[in-house]
């Protein structure tokens, strides 16, 4: 072992083999052979290694590497990257806090199905298992929310686990992945022979199958004879770049469309066809054509319980088709009576060219007209335009003044609201569904605007969710990036409250965030970020769209009415159909 310098790079090479390079430079070299060109990260001792090598390939002009101001920063920052581009998102963190502070974004990447790369440095090889200093087992800690992972203790070996790491993050169902790199496997010269992406399959890896033909038609045959039909739209659409398809086999014949949160996106919420989200905060008609509909087509999601409610009564009444890349959602929580196990894009793109061979003889009118009486009915709330700013006609402003934006957002009833208000290009819709991570849409938006710099990006923030990743504004502010965050301040942690409204007897405990909340705009113009604070009605408008339009980051904080309430919502326990804060 040796501690000199790659032979690409800066320090004494003379007592090197013509095609020996260090392991951190090897690591460098396999993520610039997987086309990785932007690495979010914060450095320490044991990931030094790699970070001297950073700073050669940052050099050498091939590589961007965004220093995020926290570890969980940088794993959103990855997360928002990859969802917006349909890439695999990198990010770097140091072995024992460094490695803990990134297992929240793993887990958010994990629960929405999201393909990271996450490369961590450990202490050296023989210092593992004495308790070290910051030594933490983070290949043992990250076992249940990552789809693999690895502890690389010979450089030779860097190649082919970058190249099985890629494959994984992002074949089948997407999902994160961590390389775990001591730190004297990064300072150790070897012959590095490069692996190239997709050469090598990982042992006891079962690629997606072919999706079965018998089941496409059978599935099909009930797509035809339904007078009811409902496609049940989630993540794994977008996820497989199927939502042109899933258009074309919805316009064909005439079937509505609901999404999850994180389908949001994969079919335009402008059409007539768009039920918009289905769920506890979903849309009245689309919970009530989800218990009413006599065919349930599942498209990539998984009967979560936020979409269900109580599951025995959950389209109680329909077959169900389930189109899945993953067989362990087949069946999990919701028995198929048809499922279609393999690649969306495949199967969808099957269905359709076997509907091209057959006569299509669409019987949804009276399905579509009942829905229709629904939307007329049940209507998101469109609030007065009285007494102080409501929340909901912020997410319309938005909706109206940007509506080709990127958007993310924390998690609250601010991320309920612009679900409900926002409508959303494929992959423009980007949030913590699963796991419901606050402090999560600051950083996301970042990784959103360095994979797309001339992109409008904007955060939808709460005024408590934005406090758990703030520091990320340095981040924004080193890098100039034109991200727009806008805070809907109620001064409260608003879904918490609205729950202890409902079901806790008006029992506020710990979530009043009045006392001791920042002045936002100080704060943000701390950083270096402009800012713009908007109380009064009469200016929501013209101070929006000035904020939007401006040059580079800012921060705008509305003040709303503080103990307005999300609605429609499906109470724990009830069925879909039992909402509450209907319309009169």
């Amino acid at each position: 072992m040796t501690l000199s310098s790659s032979p690409f790079g800066i320090g004494d090479s003379t007592k090197k083999e013509q095609n020996q390079i260090l392991g951190a430079d090897a690591l460098m070299e396999s993520l610039k052979n997987h086309g990785v060109d932007t690495i979010f990260g914060y450095p320490g001792g044991a990931i030094l290694p790699i970070y001297d090598a950073v700073y050669k390939a940052e050099k050498a002009g091939w590589v961007k590497h965004i220093l995020v101001r926290h570890e969980q920063g940088g794993a959103h920052a990855a997360d928002g990257y990859a969802r917006s581009t349909g890439k695999v998102g990198v990010c770097f963190g140091t072995s024992g806090p460094g490695a803990t502070n990134l297992v929240t974004g793993i887990a958010t990447a994990q629960m929405d199905s999201v393909p990271l790369v996450v490369i961590t440095g450990q202490v050296p090889r023989p210092a593992i298992g004495t308790d070290a200093f910051q030594e933490t087992d983070i290949f043992g800690i990250t076992l249940p929310i990552v789809k693999h992972s690895w502890v690389v203790r010979d450089p030779s070996e860097i190649a082919s686990v970058i190249a099985q790491a890629f494959f994984i993050a992002s074949s089948g169902r997407p999902g994160p992945v961590l390389v775990d790199i001591p730190k004297d496997v990064g300072q150790e010269l070897f012959d590095y022979q490069p692996v190239q992406p997709g050469s090598l399959i990982p042992a006891g890896f079962t690629p997606p199958q072919k999706p079965d033909p018998v089941a496409i038609s059978k599935a099909l045959d009930l797509i035809e004879r339904a007078k009811k039909p409902l496609l049940y739209v989630g993540g794994g659409v977008i996820s497989a770049s199927a939502h042109d398809t899933l258009f074309a086999i919805a316009k064909r014949y005439h079937l509505p469309v609901t999404t999850t949160l994180m389908g949001k996106g994969a079919f335009d919420e402008r059409e007539s066809l768009s039920v918009g989200m289905l769920g506890m905060h979903g849309t009245a008609y689309a919970n009530f054509a989800v218990t009413e509909c006599d065919l349930l087509v599942a498209i990539g999601a998984r009967f979560d319980d936020r979409v269900t409610g109580r599951l025995d009564s959950f389209a109680a009444n329909a077959k169900v088709v389930h189109f899945e890349v993953d067989p362990a959602e087949i069946n999990k929580n919701r028995v198929a009576d048809v499922a279609v196990l393999g690649d969306l894009a495949i199967s969808l793109s099957d269905l359709h060219e076997l509907s091209k061979r057959r006569t299509v003889k669409p019987n949804t009118q009276e399905w579509l007209a009942q829905i229709e009486e629904w939307k007329i009915k049940y209507p998101l709330l469109i609030p007065s335009k009285e007494g102080e700013i409501y929340p909901q006609e912020v997410l319309i402003e938005i909706r109206d003044l940007a509506p080709d934006a990127y958007i993310t957002t924390d998690v609250g009833q601010h991320q309920m609201w612009a679900a409900q208000y926002l409508r959303n290009s494929p992959r423009h819709w980007i949030s913590s569904a699963g796991l419901g991570t606050m402090g999560f849409g600051v950083p996301a938006a970042l990784g959103v605007q360095v994979a797309l710099p001339k992109q409008q990006v904007i955060c939808i923030a709460g005024d408590a969710s934005i406090l758990m990743n703030i520091q990320e504004l340095g981040t924004i502010s080193q890098y100039q990036l034109n991200t727009k965050i806008i805070i809907i301040n109620n001064h409260w942690q608003g879904m918490v409250r609205q729950w202890q409204q409902s079901f806790y007897d008006e029992r506020y405990s710990a979530t009043n965030m009045l006392n001791g909340e920042p002045n936002f705009v100080a704060l943000a113009n701390a950083f270096g970020v402009g800012g713009v604070i908007i109380k009064e009605r009469n200016s929501l408008k013209e101070k929006l769209k000035e904020a939007l339009n401006s040059e580079g980051p800012m921060l705008i904080d509305v003040h709303v009415r503080r103990d307005e309430n999300c609605y429609p919502m499906v109470p724990p326990g009830k069925s879909n159909a039992e909402m509450v804060g209907l319309p009169d």
